[in-house]
Order: structure tokens, then sequence, then C-alpha cells
């Protein structure tokens, strides 16, 4: 394990807890997931951002793929958000929904 940054405690209690420690993915119907479109730092040009993703970097990864896939554009995966390239909100809903990701209203 690695204990980048830390030299020395004078805490007798201290315990190193790794940052980067993996949470367990939560069941797809249990996900609360939010889908937005988003233009703020983006020089102009939309994102649709799907945030609220709870569990592994590869779960992530792997609907940041799909989705792109069906989409058809670029994007990217991380710190739990997908962000695709253009405006595909309810392309996307779509897509979450038949996959069960989220429930119909």
């Amino acid at each position: 394990m690695s204990k980048n940054n830390i030299v020395y405690s004078t805490n007798p209690n201290f315990e190193f807890e790794d940052e980067n420690e993996e949470i367990e993915t939560l069941p797809k119907e249990k996900q609360q997931l939010k889908v937005t479109i988003d233009r703020k730092q983006r020089k102009g040009k939309s994102v649709t951002l799907i945030t609220g993703f709870v569990g592994e970097k590869e779960d992530l990864d792997k609907i940041a793929k799909e989705l792109k896939s069906k989409c058809g554009v670029g994007g990217s995966a991380k710190n739990n958000e997908i962000i695709i390239q253009g405006e595909f909100k309810e392309k996307i809903v779509n897509l979450l929904i038949k996959n069960g990701y989220l429930k119909t209203k």
C-alpha cells in the first residue's frame, strides 16, 4: 500500500486510509443517476452529464463506452460521472431506462 505524502504523525491512533479505495457497485435498480445538459466552462459547447453513479471505475467505464457508442460521439468517465459530447439527454435517458438504470415515471 502506498502512503503518499505521509511522513510522520504524532497521533498514536493514526491509521492511514487509502483515498483510492474502490466502492462496491450498487445494483442497477438502486443507482440514482441524474442526466443533465451542461454548458459551463466548456467554451459554449454542450455536453450531457450523467451523475450519481456509485461503484467501481470499470463499471462506470463500461456504461460510458456503451452510451458513447450508441450516441456515436466521444466523451469520458471520471469522478463518478459520465460526460457525453453533445445534447443527447432524451436518447441517454431512454437507453438508461432500457438497461434498468432509471425507472419510468
